[in-house]
């Protein structure tokens, strides 16, 4: 397990906090009815696929297989560190510190109360960045079925998520051929997914991501551009923002945004005219509802709004023509896999592409299916176990903390 994956936090994830209840209740009823069959569950999807997720799947199932030896005293105590990690986040310094070490008591008491089952099952998985096709197992797990049935909402989840990202980043990376993709989808979704988010993203392929989370499980940093609220606070001077950031951050590569004006191209030769050197390149990122003053002229122009590749063209003519060629051309604003399809087949000279909400739509939804019981099929009527020789043996124990 890396020592930087974020899996949900062990009191939370042994009380089935997170779980669908139907799971937790599952689990609940077999263990009060000591019954503790043998089972085989099944994990598939439905399309052809990067799978992503597996490495946090197996941390999951490393870390929450097994029972509290006393339900009664582990749900007792799981309320109270529930009350302390509240209580961490009021009061005074001294009351918070109180609760903090108060918080971390009680979850060396919930430990002491947990018997892994980890060691006893039986697993078989794919890697995150196996090309999947539809229906194709991705995950057996074999062993006692209360040790493990309350995890699969756990499991299913994150193997949903982090395969739809890298499914949907591969296929930009793909379009782009030997070009960057910039990872920037982390402003258009919720903050607590950008480090698996970010491992997705980069299994997939991708250059670089934005924030410095979502580099963390591969231990680099978050890159990106000038913004334009940096441009907006120098007073809408592109240049001066420009001298702002690199006075900063001289070892970031410079990238100006150019499009704050309406005017990429003018604004990219005076950033190119003050900087030299030091820029590295600008981002077209004219908005789909204006068409940018270089092309207002031309008879079609209300069909050249946002960023498209008559502009990418201008812009690329106007600074070689001042001896800027070193100067690169990053595109964003809307690109998805059609729009970058439609630049590369007509050889639009963009060098890099930054890609944000596209890469969040779609769906890769994983089912987890009990096909055996006691070596005999179980499972309801359409489903059956479907053994797929690329399935590898796993020892948990190297998925754990």
């Amino acid at each position: 397990m890396s020592p930087n994956l974020r899996i949900p936090l062990l009191p939370e994830l042994r009380a089935g906090y997170r779980t669908d209840v139907y799971f937790r209740r599952a689990k609940q009823a077999l263990e009060a009815a000591d019954r503790r069959p043998l089972g085989l569950m099944q994990i598939f999807q439905k399309q052809d696929a990067l799978l992503c997720g597996m490495s946090e799947a197996l941390a999951i199932l490393a870390a929450g297989s097994g029972n509290y030896r006393d339900d009664e005293e582990a749900d007792r105590l799981f309320a109270d560190w529930m009350q302390a990690r509240n209580d961490v986040s009021s009061g005074d310094a001294t009351a918070r510190r109180a609760a903090e070490r108060r918080r971390l008591d009680l979850e060396l008491e919930l430990e002491d109360l947990w018997e892994s089952a980890a060691d006893s099952l039986q697993v078989e998985a794919l890697s995150d960045g196996d090309e999947v096709s539809s229906w194709e197992t991705v995950l057996i797990i074999g062993g006692e079925v209360p040790s493990f049935v309350q995890l699969e909402t756990l499991y299913l989840g994150v193997l949903a998520r982090r395969t739809k990202i890298a499914t949907n980043a591969s296929r930009v990376v793909v379009a782009a051929g030997d070009k960057p993709v910039l990872y920037f989808p982390a402003r258009f979704d919720h903050w607590a997914v950008q480090e698996g988010d970010g491992h997705a993203a980069k299994v997939a392929g991708a250059y670089a991501v934005s924030t410095d989370a979502q580099a963390a499980w591969f231990g680099e940093e978050g890159e990106g551009t000038i913004p334009h609220a940096l441009i907006a606070a120098a007073e809408g001077d592109l240049v001066d923002s420009a001298r702002l950031f690199s006075a900063r951050f001289p070892e970031a590569n410079l990238i100006a945004l150019v499009d704050f004006h309406n005017d990429s191209v003018g604004a990219s030769l005076a950033v190119a005219r003050e900087m030299g050197d030091r820029l590295w390149g600008v981002r077209l990122d004219t908005s789909e509802k204006l068409t940018d003053k270089s092309l207002q002229d031309e008879p079609d122009a209300d069909q050249l709004r946002g960023v498209q590749p008559r502009l990418v063209e201008k812009v690329r003519t106007a600074l070689d023509a001042e001896g800027f060629n070193q100067v690169k051309i990053v595109v964003s604003g809307g690109f998805d896999v059609e729009k970058i399809t439609a630049f590369e087949s007509a050889s639009i000279p963009a060098d890099a592409y930054g890609v944000g909400s596209s890469l969040l739509e779609g769906r890769f939804d994983f089912t987890a299916d009990l096909v055996e019981l006691e070596g005999k099929p179980c499972a309801k009527v359409g489903r059956n176990l479907m053994p797929n020789p690329r399935l590898q043996p796993i020892d948990l124990k190297e998925h754990m903390s």
